[in-house]
């Protein structure tokens, strides 16, 4: 009898083991907002992702080789890479670094828990798993939206004629990018984690280098303490560390499960940047994160089963 009770309890474990990691992987990204704000001010965009991703890459590649991995030799798998490191790292660090040149942390942690609707969203688009999607998951859909839409409303009405509005779209941009980055991604779970965070990192350090060298000439910069101890926790904790959980989750949650971490990631980016950094908790923004909660939920939670054409649970 207790051989067969091990698998169960076993794989009981081993979920409790994935949540956790995607609990700490949200906890990770929901700092790297509050870090983004502390650095924006004297490092631009450009530059605070080229050093993000450059220090990132190093690290990832010096763990890689040390633990006795070569790395890929096929040009396609490269070529996957680039892709990988544009979706995941390289434009939606970019879009957000950017966008909290103008907008908060916290708001920005808001609009950037979106990933799980755009992945569903994706789904229909593209018929994969569209028999899947069921009247639940659409109106958690309809729900994500409209927590969008109460959080971006105010800020956004009171904004025009400004850059506010453009740097929240350039937030939901972000969010794009990382619903289609998991999507990807799916074809490196024959390869380790920590091989496929070497590879698609060294991919964006090489594409954001020369981007930042052309336009923003760092070194004419002079950045402050904090902006440099700011980008280093980017680049290793928020980096480094977080894209080998986050290819593990891929692997082992698959893309909507490894995105549902999204919500939590913008309590831990709202909670950070009010104790922080002292931003302003607004009721339009917690609304807004209990809808986007709410249709999150919804999208990712298991569908019910069906036996016989009835509905069971």
């Amino acid at each position: 009898m207790s051989t067969q009770a091990q698998p169960t309890t076993s794989g009981q474990a081993t979920l409790v083991f994935e949540v956790g990691l995607l609990l700490l992987l949200a906890l990770i990204w929901g700092s790297s907002f509050t870090l983004i704000k502390v650095a924006i001010p004297t490092i631009p965009p450009f530059t605070m992702v080229a050093a993000r991703v450059t220090i990132a890459a190093i690290l990832l590649l010096l763990i890689a080789l040390a633990q006795g991995h070569a790395l890929p030799r096929c040009t396609s798998m490269w070529g996957a890479f680039f892709v990988q490191g544009l979706l995941q790292s390289a434009l939606p660090f970019t879009l957000i670094s950017w966008g909290e040149a103008h907008i908060a942390s916290g708001l920005a942690g808001v609009l950037n828990a979106t990933p799980p609707m755009f992945v569903l969203a994706i789904a229909v688009v593209i018929g994969h798993g569209r028999q899947s999607i069921s009247g639940r998951k659409i109106i958690g859909v309809a729900l994500g939206l409209a927590g969008v839409a109460v959080t971006m409303g105010a800020d956004a009405l009171s904004g025009i004629g400004t850059t506010a509005p453009l740097a929240q779209a350039a937030v939901l941009c972000a969010s794009l990018c990382y619903a289609v980055a998991p999507i990807w991604g799916q074809r490196f779970s024959g390869l380790p984690a920590i091989v496929t965070a070497a590879g698609a990192m060294s991919c964006a350090a090489v594409l954001m280098l020369p981007a930042a060298a052309t336009l923003e000439r760092p070194w004419t910069l002079a950045p402050t303490a904090q902006a440099i101890v700011a980008v280093l926790g980017l680049a290793v904790v928020c980096t480094a560390l977080a894209m080998v959980i986050y290819f593990r989750l891929i692997r082992t949650l698959g893309p909507l499960g490894t995105t549902s971490g999204s919500y939590l990631r913008a309590g831990f980016a709202v909670a950070l940047g009010t104790a922080w950094l002292g931003e302003r908790f607004t009721w339009s923004l917690l609304a807004g994160m209990a809808l986007i909660l709410a249709g999150t939920v919804a999208v990712t939670a298991p569908s019910p089963v069906r036996h016989n054409g009835k509905q069971v649970g």
